[in-house]
């Protein structure tokens, strides 16, 4: 027979646990209407994706991307007034940043994929990258297999550390040196004063860095990929509604045409502060992510 006196524990048991995992989830519509206010996550040197004209003045692909779901939300939520702050994110705290709330939409550079899939969110992907070598073109580096025996630097807490780690355990011709920097900006200077022989970023961070430079003719980018990354939106986990959201916004500028608008108003056309063309035209995967969007992490492409 079974105890009475055990159903309504085991009920409150379970109305406890239901509302533990209630109150796990985030709900950041609610608190950007309370507020007033939505806090976006942007980078100061992340090549034409998001960078500074100044100080708290940010702009950018996805700077611009995040503009146009701020509007949605704010339409959605049905306020007349919604005030953007901005937060200035590093690669080390930009996650942290977004799980503890400060950042409710980061837009940088940051790459979607499985670890990270695990504390946050991520929009569909808008733009698909190539992780790449700078060097100078008078060092005679024409392959990462010349590499060896040689330094390199990548921005501490970025994807390119992983590269730099697998290049060195694949390869067969000795050791690389290691040397990081706390920005891409700083990651360049490296390069740009020989410290080191390479510099790891994503391809377009190095584009742009390279035309800003004193000399472009000086540097190029190795051909060989390191790897494939889809560069997205990231937004607080465990908040179904605001994902749905953005995913919704994000959805209509791939269709409506705008990515690709955007694309070319960054990456092909003169930008600011000194009117210099990254020109790096848009790649095939990027191209087929504004057909079919999605948040599939990096481990769900191939290195071509």
């Amino acid at each position: 027979m079974k105890n009475p006196l055990l159903l309504p524990i085991a009920t409150a048991a379970v109305l406890a646990c239901l509302m533990g995992n209630a109150a796990a989830q985030t709900d950041t519509l609610k608190k950007v209407k309370d507020s007033g206010t939505i806090t976006m996550g942007v980078r100061d040197g992340s090549g034409a994706m998001s960078f500074t004209l100044g100080p708290g003045v940010y702009t950018g692909f996805h700077v611009e991307v995040c503009e146009r779901i701020i509007a949605d939300v704010k339409k959605a939520l049905g306020i007349q007034k919604l005030d953007v702050k901005y937060q200035l994110v590093t690669p080390q705290n930009r996650i942290p940043l977004v799980q503890n709330g400060t950042v409710d939409i980061e837009c940088g550079t940051t790459t979607n994929n499985a670890v990270r899939q695990k504390d946050v969110a991520f929009a569909p992907t808008l733009y698909v990258e190539g992780v790449r070598v700078a060097v100078k073109k008078a060092s005679g580096i024409s392959s990462t297999s010349q590499l060896f025996g040689k330094t390199v630097g990548a921005t501490s807490g970025s994807t390119a550390v992983q590269q730099l780690r697998k290049l060195k355990r694949e390869g067969t011709g000795g050791d690389i040196g290691e040397m990081f920097a706390k920005d891409n900006s700083e990651g360049f200077l490296l390069l740009e004063s020989d410290r080191v022989q390479g510099f790891i970023a994503d391809g377009q961070i190095l584009a742009t860095l390279i035309s800003k430079s004193k000399d472009p003719a000086q540097y190029e980018l190795l051909d060989q990929v390191l790897s494939v990354e889809p560069i997205a939106i990231m937004i607080p986990k465990s908040d179904p509604a605001f994902k749905k959201l953005v995913d919704q916004s994000v959805l209509a500028i791939a269709q409506s045409g705008e990515a690709a608008r955007l694309y070319d108003k960054w990456f092909m056309k003169p930008i600011p502060p000194n009117n210099l063309k990254v020109g790096l035209p848009a790649n095939a995967l990027t191209q087929a992510a504004w057909k079919s969007p999605s948040d599939k992490p990096m481990e769900a492409y191939d290195v071509k």
